[in-house]
């Protein structure tokens, strides 16, 4: 069996399809920069490749006899208004559809493509967010018109893993964000991505132009707070606060602007996935597994 190509796989997204495709006994690739991160991948099964999404150069004989690859895109996160994101997926897009990769799956965020009729978009409301939404999006263009013969795109919301330790939602141990204690999350567990896309590697015709909005769970930040609470042993609240407030509890000044989340959110629901047979975590089963009391 040919392999499928896994980018990002010492992260959290492509290390969980990577994960989850060596499990089901599919050959897994691993695109990585950095050698010697990637031991726990190759004891697992798969094999290494060096390259880098910046090089197309290095894409060549990455792609090069994979039955698929799996897409994702870290933007370099010193110049976020930068076209490096853009860069790297147009790079791997092209790669993959020059050597005659039959399927591409393609990991985005929820929403994209669909913001631009957000009431005030036009007006200028969410100028904040028209880089981060805008490249995504064309990006998930790229994948569509690139003739792969089957191809999938990814939408997750928001990741349960932001509440991993040390985590820029709770610092100093209580929960500190300008997320509204009302507003609904479209969580996902990136095992639940990994799952995805093993789904539709091992259904290509199924999956193909499935853009699967994709949500584990969605619940309240007042409902995240209890669950948190029994998991960690401590009692949190959903605070209510400004930016002000928020940076001087210790969050950093970059996550705190949630003005987005709290009026738009994401559109991803669980049963989207679940239509598609896709086995989903719900986040107290993720608090269970991935923390531990203080």
């Amino acid at each position: 069996m040919s392999p499928v190509l896994v980018t990002g796989a010492t992260g959290k997204q492509g290390g969980a399809t990577a994960r989850t495709l060596l499990k089901a006994g599919v050959p897994v690739r691993a695109l990585v920069r950095n050698p010697g991160r990637a031991q726990a991948l190759r004891d697992l099964g798969a094999e290494v490749v060096v390259g880098d999404l910046y090089d197309p150069g290095s894409l060549a004989p990455a792609v090069k006899g994979v039955r698929g690859v799996f897409s994702v895109q870290m933007p370099d996160m010193a110049n976020l208004e930068g076209d490096s994101e853009w860069v790297q997926g147009r790079n791997l897009v092209d790669a993959a559809a020059e050597a005659g990769v039959p399927q591409f799956v393609h990991t985005s965020v929820s929403g994209a493509g669909q913001h631009r009729s957000v009431p005030g978009w036009a007006e200028g409301r969410w100028a904040s967010m028209e880089h981060y939404l805008e490249t995504k999006t064309a990006i998930q263009d790229r994948v569509r018109d690139a003739g792969f013969a089957h191809w999938t795109l990814l939408k997750p919301g928001f990741f349960m893993e932001n509440f991993l330790p040390p985590s820029f939602l709770l610092p100093h141990g209580r929960l500190v964000t300008t997320i509204k204690p009302g507003t609904e999350l479209a969580l996902v567990a990136v095992d639940d991505i990994g799952a995805a896309a093993a789904a539709a590697f091992a259904d290509p015709a199924r999956f193909h132009g499935v853009e699967l909005e994709l949500a584990s769970e969605r619940m309240p930040m007042t409902r995240v707070a209890e669950i948190l609470s029994r998991a960690l042993g401590v009692e949190l609240t959903a605070p209510d606060m400004t930016v002000e407030e928020a940076v001087a509890a210790g969050a950093p000044a970059f996550a705190v602007r949630h003005e987005w989340q709290n009026e738009v959110g994401h559109p991803a629901r669980p049963e989207f996935a679940r239509a598609l047979g896709i086995a989903l975590t719900s986040f107290a089963e993720w608090t269970e597994t991935h923390l531990t009391p203080a």
